[in-house]
């Protein structure tokens, strides 16, 4: 009966997350609307979560499970989340309200069938502001200065909703969503959700204590720490290092400029750039690599070109600077080589590009994609020239002077490309090193090498560590926020921890040397190759939230052990093929499988706490804590594929090292498709791309 009844669950669990991975790919196709109401919020996939719910509840009471409590409570949150989801969605109200400057409403439009729905209360709207960063016109956020008066009460009440800041009156709840375009009228998110939601924040926190206690209580992981391959001295190493960069050039032609040492100290100016205050290097450092693709123009600084076009224009158009990647683009201009000048895009006062804009539009991507990006580059230097590029901050557009110092630091700095490239070769090095290792006796002349090579490696990763945290400070610095809120920033931050863990870890488990070096060299590459855009911006309103840091940084972390996982099971699969296998290497396997059990288990409930940190943030901001984005889907998905592999008690195949590593490598697709796969292929809300 046991055996029958965990099949079942097995199964239904399997259909679960097939229904959602397919659910993901039809909304990409048919929208939202269609796949919520053919998948989400249909009848079968609601009688789906509950048959999980009963059966879940019938082991829980067949196995006595109240005997671990720890082990207890972390399903029960589960089954007490999934009840306040259900109340939500049987007893909530979700809708909008538009507010004109001085009117009054009692009544609001529910989201599903647009009818109206009173109000135990009235609401004004006094006035409307947008609030922009200083000197720029980034808005910063959104206000609706309100007055609201209830039933019964001869008192009125003014108050004020923004982003991150909601009106509670009475069980309902405001939040600010969109406004009018002469910016006298606002509109507002309208949700009623009086016993939905604390359901589901008792179940968060009922989840978050049980994950403690499980951590802290559990035989199950205990054990695992307390295993005897796992107990060896950690030796831990205080190293402080610090990289400085002198750039070297070659001796420029006659190219009218000005000189180094008064192109350095204009590097200093403050300018609007980006909508946000940055030094004007950042601003000429952006210009030639747009421009040109490279940090300098025959041995000319950023600042030098920028100034340069500034001041000669007329000589700087003769310069061949202007990158034109696509072939057949460079073959419709005429143009020879990479490189094109200024004047070879005009005949005679006729821009070239507009005439052949019909072609640009005949299905030909790459090239449309390509004209677009040239006509821009044509459009900085034409702003340049006519002097509306370059904008002065005055006033308290103005920041720090250490804030631009930490800029220009960052900027002379290539710490990605640096890094990415020495942890690649450092981490096939040791991989190598490694194996080396392994299929060498112990009495082996060269051991003593080895362990040499592992320490001088060992302390590449310490460096490597503390530059890629020197770098992450001074974006920090730079932007005065924690840096997470684009996929660029959150790889940095993956890059980060993994050389961390990796540093922290080396010396107690060699395994974790060359994984941390592989995993931040690939997260690195990954945000090098431009794919996420480096460009430091301000925050959306929205996004201007603490729990923003902690829902990204903690997944983050999750994701981080989630690779050394799937790291360590191709490892074991390719020491598994080893058909001579000796005690030694039978040791080595049963070493990597305790390794990543013991990482599993904070990776799943990180997920866990990520996600319901990222389900609170989007009720305050949305008032909706879960929308079924494609992101949120998968982050699902990815927590119930790995949930699997810590019920190795009911499964038993899970205690087998093939089978078990074989999972946690195949697993990993669905953390490349949550955080690679939304981005550039499904898109939604939370698209960095």
């Amino acid at each position: 009966m046991n055996r029958i009844l965990k099949n079942i669950i097995l199964f239904l669990l399997t259909t679960m997350v097939i229904a959602l991975g397919i659910g993901t790919i039809i909304e990409k196709v048919n929208g939202s609307e269609y796949v919520s109401e053919k998948i989400y919020h249909s009848l079968w996939f609601c009688l789906l979560w509950g048959f999980i719910s009963v059966l879940s509840l019938v082991v829980i009471f067949k196995r006595k499970m109240w005997r671990q409590f720890s082990v207890f409570c972390l399903h029960l949150s589960f089954l007490v989340i999934l009840a306040g989801a259900l109340t939500s969605y049987m007893t909530s109200k979700d809708g909008t309200l538009h507010l004109r400057q001085g009117s009054t409403a009692d009544y609001f439009f529910l989201k599903k069938t647009n009818e109206s729905s009173p109000l135990s209360f009235s609401l004004r709207l006094d006035s409307f502001a947008v609030e922009c960063y200083p000197g720029t016109t980034a808005p910063s956020d959104y206000k609706s200065f309100v007055t609201y008066h209830i039933s019964g009460d001869s008192i009125s009440q003014s108050s004020i909703i923004s982003m991150n800041n909601i009106l509670s009156i009475d069980g309902y709840r405001f939040y600010q969503t969109s406004f009018d375009s002469d910016c006298r009228g606002t509109i507002l998110t309208v949700n009623y959700d009086l016993w939905g939601t604390n359901i589901t924040y008792f179940g968060y926190a009922l989840l978050a204590l049980s994950m403690i206690m499980v951590l802290l209580l559990s035989n199950t992981f205990r054990r695992l720490l307390r295993h005897p391959l796992l107990r060896r001295n950690l030796f831990l190493f205080a190293l402080l290092y610090f990289c400085s960069f002198s750039l070297s050039t070659t001796a420029a032609e006659a190219i009218p400029s000005i000189n180094r040492d008064k192109a350095n100290e204009l590097s200093r100016q403050q300018v609007i750039y980006n909508n946000r205050t940055a030094p004007l290097n950042t601003l000429a450092c952006d210009f030639l690599k747009k421009i040109y693709g490279k940090e300098t123009y025959r041995g000319l600084s950023a600042e030098q070109v920028l100034f340069g076009w500034g001041l000669r224009p007329d000589v700087w158009k003769e310069q061949p600077m202007i990158l034109v990647k696509h072939a057949e683009l460079r073959q419709l201009l005429g143009i020879n080589g990479k490189y094109a000048k200024f004047t070879e895009l005009f005949n005679a006062n006729d821009y070239k590009l507009k005439d052949f804009a019909a072609k640009e539009y005949q299905g030909n991507v790459s090239l449309k994609k390509s004209v677009q990006e040239l006509d821009e580059k044509v459009g900085l230097i034409l702003m340049l020239t006519q002097g509306t590029l370059v904008r002065p901050a005055t006033g308290k557009s103005r920041v720090s002077s250490a804030r631009i110092e930490a800029e220009i630091i960052y900027n002379a700095l290539p710490v990605t490309k640096i890094l990415f490239m020495s942890c690649l070769t450092l981490g096939l090095f040791s991989f190598f090193l490694l194996l080396y290792a392994m299929t060498k006796g112990k009495k082996n002349s060269h051991i003593v090498s080895v362990k040499k090579a592992y320490n001088i490696l060992a302390m590449f990763m310490i460096v490597a560590f503390l530059l890629q945290l020197y770098t992450y400070i001074l974006r920090w610095i730079i932007i005065g926020r924690i840096p997470l809120s684009n996929g660029y920033e959150t790889m940095l931050f993956m890059a980060l921890f993994t050389l961390f863990l990796g540093s922290l870890l080396q010396y107690r488990i060699r395994y974790t040397q060359p994984f941390a070096f592989l995993i931040a060299g690939f997260t690195l590459l990954v945000s090098h190759l431009g794919q996420m855009s480096p460009q430091i911006t301000n925050l959306m309103p929205v996004l201007n939230s603490p729990l923003l840091s902690a829902h990204v940084s903690i997944i983050m972390i999750a994701y981080s052990l989630f690779a050394f996982c799937m790291l360590s099971g191709i490892f074991s699969l390719v020491l598994m093929c080893i058909k001579t296998r000796d005690f030694r290497l039978n040791q080595s396997i049963l070493q990597l499988t305790i390794l990543s059990r013991s990482m599993l288990y904070p990776a799943v409930f990180m997920l866990a706490t990520g996600i319901f940190l990222g389900a609170i943030w989007a009720n305050v901001s949305w008032g909706n804590y879960w929308s079924w984005d494609p992101k949120e889907v998968w982050a699902l998905i990815t927590l119930l594929v790995y949930s699997l592999p810590l019920h190795s008690r009911s499964l038993p195949s899970m205690r087998k090292a093939f089978i078990y590593h074989l999972y946690m490598v195949l697993a990993f697709f669905t953390v490349l498709m949550t955080f690679f796969g939304v981005n550039f292929l499904l898109g939604g809300m939370h698209s960095y791309a």
